[in-house]
């Protein structure tokens, strides 16, 4: 890419946030956290009680930047193939041979919304691993390339429990990010209930294409980083486990900490972070601001921790204070 290529895709960075705002009001962390998973090429869980515009949310992304959008309801009779596609028996009316042929699912699309991914089996679930990590889908021993950018968004409600199945520790790492969704403010929900209770219905814009995402996720890639945060992301992640951990929180409610993945995923979101904000060089804001999102689902804590009503989140606040 040259220098004019680069300037005019981080000139249209603002004009998307700002036509993904015509739709949802307030949000801001939490449609950048949306876009930083996006940059780095990897894939969002959103979690909030229902209402907070999940779904709406990923939609309008997808009509602002253009891409081929499917969204898969996830239910207790959802099956691997209804997601994956199936093979079809197909004859020529002129020959008479027949063939199978591969007919692809809804996971074939650019932008896939996996909406509230915890109310179908793990068998269901579990067929999502392959397309979250490799980019393609294994059917009767042939590999089905998904298009590029591919990028998955699920939902979840976190107060209901009946007839859900909690997402396994092995998926959860799939997740680049782990993205929690708060109530408005007051003003923000004054707002939502001015503007969607009268006839007017705003149009979302398409402002980066396909090839314009693709050019992002790679120029995040080339975003500096210096040797130094590189360490202190690594000691961060090395210190939620644990049997190595100098950090006292860990060391009395820790169960299970994070694996490499967490550090490529902090490192990979700092830089998309940087490059949103119009920097070509990640700092330890970035680091501070996406700890939580790439932590949270990534340790474990024990029973101890769950008794005395603590989270990861605080897990990862006693990290970042004792970590520099």
């Amino acid at each position: 890419m040259t220098e004019q290529d680069v300037h005019r895709l981080l000139a249209k960075i603002p004009l998307l946030k700002a036509e993904i705002g015509k739709v949802i009001v307030g949000q801001q962390q939490v449609l950048e956290e949306v876009l930083v998973a996006l940059l780095a090429g990897g894939h969002a869980l959103l979690e909030g009680v229902p209402g907070l515009a999940k779904t709406l949310l990923v939609r309008t992304l997808a009509q602002a930047t253009d891409l081929p959008f499917r969204r898969i309801q996830f239910t207790p009779d959802l099956m691997p193939t209804d997601i994956l596609g199936t093979e079809i028996l197909e004859e020529d009316h002129g020959t008479g041979h027949r063939s199978f042929k591969f007919n692809p699912g809804p996971i074939f699309a650019s932008l896939v919304l996996a909406d509230e991914i915890n109310r179908t089996p793990p068998k269901t679930q579990a067929a999502l691993l392959e397309a979250m990590q490799e980019g393609h889908v294994t059917y009767a021993g042939q590999e089905h390339a998904l298009p590029k950018p591919f990028f998955l968004l699920a939902t979840q409600n976190p107060i209901e429990q009946s007839g859900t199945y909690p997402l396994p520790e092995a998926q959860l790492d799939r997740f680049l990010l782990y993205v929690r969704i708060g109530y408005p403010t007051e003003q923000e929900e004054l707002a939502v209930l001015t503007g969607t209770t009268g006839t007017a219905r705003p149009e979302v814009q398409p402002i980066l294409s396909g090839d314009d995402v693709r050019q992002l996720q790679t120029l995040t890639r080339q975003v500096s980083i210096s040797e130094e945060l590189v360490q202190r992301v690594n000691r961060l992640v090395r210190a939620t486990r644990p049997a190595t951990s100098e950090v006292k929180f860990i060391q009395d409610y820790g169960r299970w900490g994070a694996g490499p993945r967490a550090g490529q995923a902090l490192i990979l979101c700092a830089k998309a972070r940087a490059l949103l904000q119009g920097r070509f060089a990640a700092t330890s804001e970035d680091i501070k601001a996406l700890a939580p999102a790439v932590l949270r689902h990534r340790i474990l804590l024990n029973f101890n921790a769950e008794a005395e009503g603590l989270t990861t989140e605080d897990a990862v606040v006693a990290l970042l204070g004792a970590v520099s």
